[in-house]
């Protein structure tokens, strides 16, 4: 049934695009073999709303009333966990974790509050390697960092100036593999996820530990051009055995968790980052795909969902597009969402948004207006399994 849904979403495209008509959704059979994501992400940003037990409750309501069905709230930033984690404490690398206002354990209530809402709770590890230079880990394990050619210890991303955990030197690949275990065994969530921070910028790898693997394996040094396709494969396929080996184990403990990822586009993500996730859901180490698409028009944002990689994930496992609400001191305009949202639904594509506090705040729009704009995009429910 997967394959005959693949086939239909590529039959409905081409004949689309051929003559030149609008995207309209598959029949209802070929619809039912997913569930559409409906999906948010809680940050760092929303931990006034994620730390008050009431105000948490309102949110949950209003995301099961306007027919949302899955919530991604951050638990790794930084050098923190946003739960009372073990794994860090046991290391030292812990000077204080995020509680509630009642000193609640935050990840324990939005799992719990959700669940009685009917929403599925998708803990994000949102760091993945990456890590402040300041940071206590940073500062207690240094040649756990990896570097640039030119000795550059950091890089610019969306989260400032950082340093980036060597994913090739297995007690990083340890710690990150017992912060997901923790989470997983500890409590009861739906699945966990990782999005384009667990990765390694392409020019990073020339730190002692990586260029002396490589020589060993390939008799060779890393080469001067970081873009050099062999050293790119090389770098991307170690990436890919450690994503391989953390899925095996979520799956060892808990089989029915949904291992999820949120990657950019896949020509950038595999070049620029070493993150090759189209070999990832091939390898069946993916249940759900969801792709960064942030794009400030429907002009640049509509070819990003005709490309390749998204028809070949959207047969095999639930595919959604990430799209932006809104940040700080950039608000979005509900009709510019709507049209976004729209498009993917053409396309059988479900949707996730960054983030909360950007849904009806932090916007000149009045959060009805706001509120009513998704409603009219999920008039229906679209409830995923608990």
């Amino acid at each position: 049934m997967g394959r005959r849904y693949g086939i239909l979403s590529i039959i409905s495209l081409m004949v689309c695009l051929c003559i030149n008509l609008p995207l309209t959704p598959l029949p209802l059979a070929a619809q039912q073999q997913t569930t559409e994501i409906r999906g948010v992400w809680m940050t760092a940003n929303d931990m006034g709303t994620l730390r008050d037990r009431t105000k948490l409750g309102a949110a949950m309501d209003e995301l099961s009333r306007l027919h949302f069905n899955t919530v991604y709230p951050v638990i790794w930033n930084g050098e923190y966990t946003y739960y009372p984690s073990d794994v860090t404490a046991s290391r030292g690398l812990q000077s204080f974790t995020y509680t509630g206002f009642e000193g609640q354990d935050i990840l324990d209530d939005v799992i719990r509050q959700a669940h009685q809402r009917n929403l599925l709770v998708i803990p994000w590890f949102e760091f993945g390697f990456m890590t402040p230079l300041s940071s206590e880990l940073a500062r207690k394990h240094p040649s756990w960092l990896t570097q640039q050619r030119d000795g550059a210890m950091t890089s610019v991303s969306a989260a400032g100036e950082v340093a980036w955990l060597n994913p090739f030197h297995p007690e990083v690949q340890k710690l990150i593999t017992d912060l997901v275990m923790e989470v997983v065994e500890k409590y009861d969530l739906d699945g966990v996820q990782f999005d384009d921070h667990m990765s390694l910028p392409s020019q990073f790898g020339y730190d002692i530990y990586t260029t002396q693997l490589y020589l060993e394996e390939t008799k060779k040094s890393p080469p001067a051009n970081s873009q050099d396709p062999k050293w790119l494969n090389w770098r991307a396929a170690k990436i890919t055995a450690f994503m391989q080996e953390l899925k095996n184990a979520v799956d060892r403990k808990k089989a029915n968790l949904i291992f999820s990822v949120s990657p950019n586009y896949y020509d950038f993500a595999y070049k620029l980052q070493l993150q090759d996730w189209l070999t990832w859901v091939r390898k069946d180490l993916v249940d759900e795909l969801i792709v960064q698409v942030y794009r400030p028009d429907l002009d640049s944002f509509l070819p990003q969902l005709n490309r390749a990689e998204i028809l070949e994930t959207q047969s095999k496992i639930p595919t959604a597009i990430a799209i932006m609400t809104g940040q700080r001191s950039k608000p979005v305009p509900i009709e510019l969402i709507q049209d976004q949202v729209r498009a993917c639904q053409q396309r059988n594509l479900g949707v996730a948004f960054f983030y909360y506090e950007t849904l009806w705040g932090r916007t000149s729009e009045p959060p009805e207006v706001r509120k009513s704009g998704f409603q009219q995009l999920f008039a229906a429910p679209a409830n995923r399994s608990l």
